[in-house]
């Protein structure tokens, strides 16, 4: 019956809560684009962050559940959604691990940084640019203080919870030499370890071997 279950959640949205080994694990997916304030085009993947900020919640407060795995493979998104959904697995007490496959692009950088560790498969690319907005954009100095606010804001949970540095950061996301047609940088899982943006390169069966020994930790203290 707990199968059943599982399986009928995986196939509607991509979350399931597994048990084995005398643990409980719960894998929230955050693919294709994150969709914020405004709905998204039929024909797009997208995860609602109003649909995950209420499984973390739900995750924090069981008892029943002793850890979280974030999987990303996401082109980003909506800015402060993406930020939300960060500060919130970032601010949990139980263990959480993130794994980027695939890609783990824009807003999906701090997404991947939020838990406490990081993974990334080899194969996976992470691109690290300035703050973008769509729509009207009103030419005066307060539209400016707006994006290097926003900018500031995500500079600094990134920096925060990583081993990347300002400097580096900064420097990544206004390099003019790999974007054709915008500034930034595009990095593999390597370089995006030896930068110290994620902590290590590897994959589902690494990021469940430090979940699992985070949660046997949590039981003996």
């Amino acid at each position: 019956m707990e199968d059943e279950k599982n399986a009928a959640a995986a196939e509607s949205d991509g979350n399931v809560t597994v048990k084995g080994g005398g643990k409980t694990i719960h894998c929230l997916s955050v693919i294709g684009q994150i969709e914020g304030h405004f709905a998204l085009d039929a024909g797009q993947k997208a995860t609602k962050y109003e649909h995950v900020i209420p499984q973390i919640v739900a995750v924090e407060e069981s008892d029943g559940v002793d850890g979280m795995l974030l999987i990303l493979n996401t082109m980003g998104g909506d800015v402060e959604a993406g930020l939300a959904i960060a500060e919130m697995i970032s601010s949990m007490s139980k263990p959480t691990a993130s794994l980027v496959l695939g890609g783990g692009h824009s807003i999906g950088v701090p997404l991947a940084v939020s838990a406490r560790r990081s993974f990334i498969v080899p194969s996976a690319t992470m691109t690290v640019h300035p703050v973008r907005m769509n729509g009207t954009v009103v030419g005066v100095p307060q539209t400016y203080y707006y994006f290097e606010r926003m900018q500031s804001r995500i500079v600094k949970f990134v920096t925060d919870h990583s081993r990347v540095t300002e400097e580096r950061f900064r420097e990544m996301l206004m390099r003019t030499d790999q974007i054709a047609t915008d500034t930034g940088s595009v990095i593999d899982g390597t370089e995006a370890v030896e930068c110290g943006l994620i902590d290590e390169v590897g994959g589902l069966s690494a990021a469940l071997s430090f979940l699992e020994g985070e949660i046997k930790n949590a039981c003996n203290s």
